[in-house]
Parts: C-alpha cells; structure tokens; sequence
C-alpha cells in the first residue's frame, strides 16, 4: 500500500505536476520546511520553546558572541524580529545579553550555562526524531539533497 502525499495533492507538486519545475520545488520546499517547523515546534512547545528560538541558540552558539545583527543575517531573518525573540529566550533565560566592551552601543549574545544544560538533556531525542523524519532517504539521497538544498541557498544568499 502505497502512501499519499496530500500536501502534493493539493499544491500540485506530486508525481506528474503540470507546473514548471522551479515553481514545483519551491511549493514542495515550502511545504517541508513548513511541516518540519510545526514538528519540532511540537517537539519544543511542552518547554515552553519554538522552532525560531532553538534555530537562534544554534546560531548564537555556532557564532560565538555574536551581535545582534549578525544573528539577524545568519537566520536571515530581521533585526526586530530576532530582537524579539531574543528578549523572550532572556527571560528564560537561555540568552545573555551584553555590552561589547569596543562598542557600548552594540549589543552582545551568549547562550548561558541554563541554555547549554537544557540542550545537553534534550539533544538526543531531538536528533533520533530528526532521523526518523528523514528515514525514508538513504545517506546518499541525504547528501543530494543537502548539497541540492546548499546550491539554492547560496544562490539566495548572493542575490
């Protein structure tokens, strides 16, 4: 038996889709990128968390002490969104929020000794659910599919 896709069927982006291919692979990113993000957020909710939220503690983290601004363009997102979400992961205190000592002006992130605990205690299961999101690919189409994925970022980026 095989399953159905109803998001395909109903963006038209399954098997044998009439519209043009640049326009199917948007829908069909979007579709994922969309069910992924409710996922985890369904994964995340029972904490009090959001999808955006872990994405800026991953950012922070991988950044070091990044500004403000230079979260904003690695979520590609805007600065007065990532301002928001970076007062509410304050008051969980999962975000620190300091001067730069070159330039009082520019504010500072760090993740805090809470926000590294919790993540430690959460990373496993995240990534095994993760896993089985993607189960259905084999490490190559995986790889394909990140590589394929890294070609449209890119792109976007330069634009």
């Amino acid at each position: 038996m095989s399953r159905r896709n109803k998001t395909a069927e109903v963006f038209g982006t399954g098997a044998g889709s009439e519209l043009a291919p640049s326009v199917r692979a948007f829908r069909t990113t979007l579709m994922l990128a969309q069910k992924l993000r409710y996922a985890m957020d369904e994964r995340l909710r029972t904490d009090g968390l959001t999808t955006q939220q872990a994405a800026l503690i991953t950012a922070v983290v991988a950044l070091g002490r990044p500004s403000l601004a230079e979260a904003a363009a690695a979520l590609g997102s805007t600065h007065q969104n990532v301002a928001q979400i970076v007062a509410a992961l304050v008051r969980k205190e999962l975000l620190r929020v300091e001067a730069d000592p070159a330039d009082r002006r520019r504010k500072l992130l760090s993740a805090t000794e809470r926000s590294t605990a919790y993540w430690r205690e959460r990373d496993a299961g995240d990534l095994a659910a993760v896993a089985d999101w993607f189960a259905d690919l084999t490490p190559a189409e995986l790889d394909t599919f990140c590589d394929l994925s890294d070609r449209v970022i890119t792109r976007l980026d330069d634009a």
